[in-house]
């Protein structure tokens, strides 16, 4: 079995969604952030040394030293992809495994970074608000590159839902909420109420609890 230590509010509902869409069976244990300073608790250290969400246990990979910890989003998602036996993985056109492998990482090596320093930044009276009208410029690059493939393509590696999509829910989820992604970019938009409207979205809401993007 695999239990999906979750965080509320976090990148780890994307887990929980990739898990809804393989089928594959899974438990939930659940955190809340620190109230002051929103960071996970300390009790996720138990599980990882990094302290952070998400985190998968595989008691099913267990050999003799307990259960397989996998951290990290990108490498949970590439760990639940291999052993879907690569259901929602890499595609077999060449181009779109091309794009599969550019978004899978894009999605938190190049589009979460100027998100995240936005959100800090607003968290900074006074010269934190002005910082952040330098950063949205970036922001704003990113979101016209992503407006731009999704007005060529249906999904991010093409014409099927992949594992790609379910890494870029997150930043893009995010992006509308507070970094200006709106109906200027209809593609990107539609793209996001397409996801929202599957059932195992929709079932991993139920499963992951509060999650103030969907």
């Amino acid at each position: 079995m695999i239990v999906v230590h979750h965080l509320e509010n976090s990148r780890s509902q994307r887990v929980l969604w990739l898990l809804e869409e393989l089928g594959l069976p899974y438990e939930v244990k659940r955190y809340e952030r620190n109230k002051a300073t929103m960071l996970a608790p300390p009790e996720l250290r138990r599980i990882h040394p990094l302290g952070k969400s998400p985190v998968i246990e595989d008691d099913s990979a267990a050999a003799t030293g307990g259960p397989l910890v996998v951290a990290e989003t990108g490498a949970i998602v590439e760990y639940l992809v291999e052993k879907a036996d690569g259901r929602l993985g890499l595609p077999a056109h060449r181009r779109a495994a091309l794009h599969y492998r550019h978004f899978l990482h894009y999605a938190e090596g190049s589009l979460m970074p100027p998100l995240l320093v936005k959100l800090v930044l607003g968290r900074v009276p006074l010269l934190g608000k002005a910082a952040q009208k330098k950063i949205q410029p970036m922001i704003d690059v990113h979101l016209d590159y992503v407006e731009s493939h999704l007005t060529a393509n249906p999904w991010f590696a093409g014409e099927a839902l992949t594992a790609a999509d379910i890494m870029m829910s997150f930043p893009l989820e995010a992006a509308r909420s507070r970094a200006g992604l709106d109906a200027t970019r209809p593609r990107t938009m539609a793209w996001l109420d397409r996801i929202h409207a599957r059932p195992a979205y929709q079932a991993a809401l139920k499963a992951g609890g509060v999650y103030a993007y969907a």
